[in-house]
């Protein structure tokens, strides 16, 4: 794991994650250079100074592209564009809920990620999925090579992700180049649903996952019996739950296990594990639609995988990072033991050899993600060739 901050490990992993997205070295000592003192400083103190330098980053990369675009350097200016939607979307996730100007600032997010997207001309395109009223919003990026109905893999959050990590992250990438195509959408709890709908989590989530499946079937270029689902980090809870009350999915992937999220809350009271977030609890609470800690924690208790895995009967593959240290690693094995009906059933645990050894692998990511894309090409009927 890349330490920028000695003493900061949220902060980490945003940059971790921001550098797994195509953040550029050199920019990421510009922004982070003087934030030292800030890593020290309670959250509130410390989330506003990381935002500063790194819209400040964002805003002269949107510049540099402007003049690009003037110039008619079309893919120079959408690379720019992109790298400046990543600076955005770091800062705006490591604010509190209600912070001044997040919403503003997690527009200009939206526009200036589609804006690269398009200028670089990039295999992806948002979609909009009818949901409660609402819409689940997604990007779909095309399987190459493939004539007629491909398999697809439905790619779904953690508790604070958002579908542009994922895809920038290069799942997608990399099942593409598979013959696998790939949805990854802003469930409920987050992402636009969260932001920008109000659409909070739940702990069915076959509920939402079934309507995406319905949507998939409506589309003449997916195979509607070789669609999957992968999810990460509390994704690793969405996933396996929704594989086993929605029959229609072809397999399962968890990057990432989190069988028991009860637990993992339980033991946060106690301060003990990492906080992928600052101002945790108000974010929880956000997210599950809780108006307190207490209501909260009566919501979590629902969020579990025992009594639930057996119902699945298809191939699932289950990962796990050696040194994880927001959820123990016992919590991918109770869910691979589990695993009791499935007919292909794997347990991947990320060692210091092939990295990604850290929390969904945010580390070092493409050892793992390839890993990952060679199962699911394999077990969907895409090629590792």
């Amino acid at each position: 794991m890349f330490r920028y901050f000695p003493t900061n490990y949220v902060w980490n992993l945003s940059v971790d994650l921001a550098i797994e997205m195509g953040a550029r070295m050199g920019e990421i000592e510009e922004m982070c250079a003087p934030l030292q003192d800030a890593a020290r400083q309670p959250d509130a103190s410390g989330t506003q100074a990381f935002r500063e330098t790194w819209v400040k980053m964002a805003d002269k990369l949107c510049a540099l592209a402007e003049e690009d675009e003037v110039a008619g350097r079309m893919l120079s200016a959408g690379e720019k564009y992109n790298r400046a939607a990543t600076y955005y979307l770091t800062c705006e996730r490591l604010q509190a809920h209600g912070a001044l100007g997040r919403a503003a600032l997690y527009q200009r997010f939206l526009q200036i990620f589609a804006r690269g997207v398009e200028l670089s001309r990039e295999n992806c395109q948002r979609v909009e999925i009818p949901y409660a009223g609402k819409v689940i919003s997604g990007l779909y990026v095309r399987a190459e090579g493939i004539e007629g109905p491909a398999p697809l893999l439905v790619q779904v959050n953690g508790l604070d992700s958002t579908k542009e990590m994922k895809y920038r992250v290069g799942l997608p990438m990399w099942l593409a180049r598979r013959g696998v195509s790939s949805l990854i959408i802003d469930q409920p709890g987050s992402g636009e649903a969260l932001r920008l709908h109000g659409l909070t989590a739940r702990f069915d989530s076959e509920h939402w996952a079934s309507v995406v499946v319905d949507w998939l079937e409506t589309r003449s270029d997916v195979d509607p019996e070789r669609i999957g689902l992968e999810g990460v980090s509390l994704g690793g809870y969405y996933c396996p739950r929704a594989v086993a009350f929605e029959p229609r999915f072809a397999c399962g992937v968890v990057w990432g296990a989190n069988h028991d999220w009860r637990d993992v809350q339980k033991h946060r009271l106690e301060k003990e594990g990492s906080f992928p977030v600052p101002h945790y609890w108000s974010h929880v609470c956000w997210v599950w639609g809780a108006k307190d800690i207490d209501d909260f924690m009566r919501l979590a208790e629902q969020v579990h995988l025992d009594g639930i895995l057996e119902r699945i009967k298809v191939p699932f593959l289950v990962t796990h990072g050696e040194k994880d240290s927001q959820i123990p690693q016992k919590w991918a094995h109770r869910t691979f033991e589990q695993l009791v009906n499935s007919p292909k059933c794997e347990l991947k645990i990320f060692t210091e050899r092939e990295g990604g050894v850290q929390h969904s692998s945010f580390d070092n990511s493409i050892n793992a993600g390839h890993y990952i894309a060679d199962w699911v090409a394999q077990t969907l009927g895409g090629r590792t060739a």
